[in-house]
């Protein structure tokens, strides 16, 4: 009996900050709000993702979903899932 494994990947939600200045690939920025450890107040960290866009859909400022895939490049370890909104 073959098992297929099925991996939890991690899908983020972030706004695309650098497009067209490489081929297939964009800069996604992920806002997230994590509490101070000590005295609990959240503050903004965000985070910069190299994700593969391989139609060269996007442009600066969509907000997009990105998931987590194998590595394709020394940086990218993303890929482009879809576009949620595009930039006016």
């Amino acid at each position: 009996m073959a098992e297929t494994r099925t991996r939890n990947r991690q899908v983020l939600k972030g706004t695309v900050v650098s497009a067209g200045k490489m081929d297939k690939t964009v800069v996604v920025e992920v806002v997230a709000l994590k509490p101070h450890p000590v005295y609990k107040k959240r503050f903004r960290q965000t985070s910069r993702f190299y994700a593969h866009d391989e139609g060269n859909q996007c442009g600066e400022g969509d907000v997009v979903r990105i998931a987590e895939t194998r590595p394709l490049s020394a940086k990218k370890r993303w890929r482009l899932l879809e576009i949620l909104q595009k930039a006016r």
